[in-house]
């Protein structure tokens, strides 16, 4: 037996080799590549989107909920093929990312992922809004869609007005019925545009602060900074 000074602790010997590696930060190029090995490549018209969501809405079992509609389920891919996302959502107030792969519901990934960001409360989002995001996903190729905003509590929409933000007092947000977002690389304008003419509720168009919204109320169109 050795004295017990001169025992060595081995997880503390070891401690240093057990701290995982930094993760390698991929350049401006290396992303670009990445971005550009996920875009699925597809061109469609928006009779043929309508069609492929419909047709996906009968094969797939989708789950529905009271209040909101249907889950947008494209069907999975054939055994053996390199399942990848339709588009990815990037929250950008808590940097959360949000694949949609086909197949995949979504509505327990939804809610939580447009909380709140100021609050950290979650809603019943309705989800009706993936099928535009869905739409503006596919229409442009979009690998990834920026979320400005999605629920909005109360205190926090009430904090925004006495701010002077340009906020409505009967906003859709804290109802949980609207998004606010933007696409890359796409146009602002481009983007209104389109979702203006799939008439599923509110379109409202931000030229300054670089993001469209929908929501799933009343068809109305507006333009605010």
């Amino acid at each position: 037996m050795l004295p017990a000074e001169e025992l060595v602790d081995t997880i503390e010997e070891r401690a240093d080799h057990l701290v995982p590696p930094l993760p390698h930060e991929r350049s401006k190029k290396e992303q670009r590549l990445v971005d550009k090995a996920l875009r699925p490549n597809v061109h469609m018209d928006d009779q043929q989107i309508d069609r492929t969501l419909a047709d996906a809405a009968r094969k797939s079992p989708t789950r529905r909920k009271a209040g909101t509609g249907p889950l947008v389920s494209l069907p999975l891919p054939a055994a053996g093929l390199r399942v990848q996302p339709v588009t990815t959502l990037f929250n950008l107030w808590t940097h959360e990312a949000l694949p949609i792969l086909p197949g995949q519901v979504l509505d327990e990934y939804f809610h939580p992922f447009l909380r709140d960001h100021f609050t950290n409360q979650a809603t019943q989002m309705d989800t009706r809004l993936i099928d535009v995001l869905m739409h503006v996903a596919i229409r442009f190729s979009a690998a990834r869609i920026d979320v400005v905003s999605g629920y909005r509590s109360p205190k926090y929409n009430l904090m925004l007005r006495k701010k002077g933000r340009e906020v409505a007092r009967q906003s859709q947000h804290p109802e949980g019925t609207a998004v606010d977002f933007r696409v890359r690389g796409v146009p602002i304008r481009t983007v209104v545009k389109y979702v203006r003419s799939l008439r599923r509720g509110g379109v409202g168009y931000y030229p300054r602060s670089q993001f469209v919204h929908s929501d799933t109320g009343k068809i109305r169109y507006w333009t605010g900074t």
